[in-house]
């Protein structure tokens, strides 16, 4: 074989098939340790805030507790985008926004169905039933 098919890039088609530029340009900022330190120091601070909450008992009525959770699960959603994801809106092109729209939807329908079903549940529930009325069910 000659020197010239030794190397991959010399066909055009398999210097493209084996390129390992995976879309991240140099100019393009990526993290720095500050701004992880940050992320990783807001994300230990909206862990442990919720957990005071429920294990402290702080509020006396369990759907005040839920909605203030939710809420600090919303920041935590945000703080690792922001910080870990890194995603804004003018970065890839504003692919990310779209990202971040994408996932602001899908956390919103996840949460409010969940929360609508467990409300919901004892309606959808049979009603009490005896052990005999069990046995002779079809």
């Amino acid at each position: 074989m000659s020197a010239a098919h030794d190397t991959h890039d010399d066909h055009p088609l398999e210097a493209h098939v084996h390129s390992h530029d995976h879309g991240h340009g140099e100019a393009e900022p990526h993290g720095t340790l500050k701004g992880y330190f940050t992320g990783f120091i807001l994300s230990v601070i909206l862990t442990a805030i919720p957990f005071w909450i429920v294990m402290g008992d702080v509020f006396r009525s369990p759907q005040t507790a839920t909605l203030v959770i939710l809420i600090f699960a919303f920041a935590q959603i945000f703080v690792h985008m922001v910080y870990f994801l890194h995603m804004n809106t003018s970065s890839e092109g504003g692919w990310n926004m779209l990202a971040l729209i994408f996932t602001a939807v899908l956390v919103v329908i996840t949460l409010s169905g969940s929360l609508w079903v467990m409300y919901h549940m004892n309606a959808n529930m049979m009603p009490a039933m005896s052990a005999h009325d069990m046995r002779n069910m079809p």
